[in-house]
């Protein structure tokens, strides 16, 4: 290829007119015009003036830009990746104060997390990136050999016919004007190999800058599929240091009544919390009904479509592994005593979608110690939904949401040992089987 293109500089720097004439000239020419305008339509479409080759200029640029962009992408993910290590070393003051060192623990889980979404989300758009660019070189490939196909053409045409056409054509006019008329379709032509040339040039530099893009666009793909595996690494550290530290604090317990005491005491903070958030509910709903008419009062419960009217819940974690706790009376598996479980856990992978159960209106997103990061819903009625431990909260108080509809994500936040959704639900004040409304019961 790179023979092809001195030949081509050397035919067109040294083309002279020179010769003589010679019988048929007129039919060689004609013969000329023929074999150069019959590849015009086909250079029409990949590069028709110096305007052309400006733009592809401009793409060559963009190109590099984009490979430029692509390194920058890797430095940032490489400079925010989670150093378990020093935040290891951050909780260590902590410790002494079992529920601070949860809360903070709970915090690098929910930072990890919202990393771990956002490289996700980056992989899905560099992947879309990488099939864009691919598509991009493979049409720029076709391009140049296209183009290349047709400057063998004109080589070719012009080697066989030798540098004394041009002479020989001009020799041919039967008059002054004839003569200046095929003067112009000569170099009508000098300029369209001109333009071939340049164009050529130009593609076989697009296909060069579009090969680096891909390759730039695959190692910051790498790149964040390698920060994912990081991260998620990360987190199971963190993880695993905390159910440690649980278990190494149930362990220093004295006796059992200390333990059971200690588990009590979140246990009714727990209830308080939720009796609390339920009564000032209740409060709100009676000042409601004081302040409006019964029909008007009817009328605005029907309009927030949120009361519950009936039939089976939509399953809280759709993508859940399995039971690992039962409602009802267990043995708590960091204190080891047999106290009441009110609700169901549901062991599900790191990051998987809560949902609402029902329609109904957001009363709690919010941190407890005990419970993490919770929901709570209203579904009137005196019903209530309870969503706890998750990594991140995805609704905030006062927010319809409808049955369905993702509202938190599951994590180990809060008294957890591991990924899982404690669903609980709550009727006039007490707690429920969840299977009575599951469909299971």
């Amino acid at each position: 290829m790179s023979n092809l293109l001195f030949l081509r500089k050397r035919q067109l720097n040294n083309r002279k007119l020179r010769g003589r004439c010679v019988p048929g000239c007129a039919l060689l020419f004609a013969l000329y015009c023929v074999a150069a305008f019959a590849i015009l339509p086909v250079f029409a479409a990949t590069g028709k003036s110096s305007e052309e080759a400006k733009v592809t200029k401009e793409s060559i640029d963009a190109k590099k830009e984009e490979i430029e962009n692509s390194k920058k992408e890797r430095e940032k993910i490489s400079e925010t990746l989670t150093d378990v290590e020093a935040v290891k070393k951050d909780l260590e003051a902590s410790k002494a104060d079992m529920t601070a060192y949860v809360t903070q623990l709970d915090g690098q889980l929910t930072s990890i997390q919202g990393k771990i979404t956002a490289l996700e989300s980056q992989i899905t758009e560099k992947e879309g990136e990488i099939t864009k660019t691919q598509a991009e070189l493979e049409a720029a490939k076709e391009r140049q050999a296209e183009q290349y196909q047709n400057m063998k053409t004109r080589i070719r045409f012009l080697y066989e016919n030798g540098d004394t056409f041009a002479l020989e054509v001009l020799m041919s006019a039967h008059s002054f004007a004839d003569m200046l008329n095929k003067e112009t379709y000569i170099e009508a032509l000098e300029d369209y190999d001109n333009r071939l040339l340049e164009s050529y040039e130009q593609q076989t530099e697009l296909v060069k800058v579009t090969k680096e893009n891909l390759q730039e666009e695959k190692k910051t793909l790498e790149e964040a599929q390698k920060g994912v595996e990081q991260e998620e690494a990360s987190m199971q550290a963190l993880i695993s240091e905390k159910e440690t530290q649980i278990l190494s604090m149930s362990a220093d317990i004295a006796g059992k009544e200390q333990a059971i005491s200690g588990y009590q005491q979140q246990v009714d903070a727990q209830d308080a919390e939720i009796a609390a958030l339920e009564q000032q509910v209740k409060d709100d709903e009676e000042t409601l009904r004081q302040q409006e008419a019964a029909a008007a009062a009817a009328a605005a419960a029907a309009k927030s479509g949120y009361v519950y009217t009936g039939g089976a819940f939509t399953w809280p974690a759709p993508v859940y592994d399995s039971i690992t706790s039962d409602f009802g009376y267990r043995t708590h598996p960091i204190y080891g005593v047999t106290r009441f479980h009110s609700g169901l856990d549901m062991a599900a992978d790191m990051g998987a979608p809560i949902v609402a159960a029902a329609n109904g209106r957001v009363v709690a997103a919010t941190y407890n110690a005990s419970m993490g990061n919770f929901v709570m819903l209203d579904h009137g009625n005196g019903l209530f939904t309870v969503y706890m431990h998750a990594s991140q909260i995805e609704c905030s108080v006062g927010q319809m949401v409808t049955a369905g509809q993702e509202i938190a994500k599951v994590g180990s936040t809060g008294a957890s040992t591991g990924p899982h959704l404690h669903f609980s639900v709550r009727l006039n004040g007490e707690y429920v089987n969840p299977w009575n409304y599951l469909g299971g019961g």
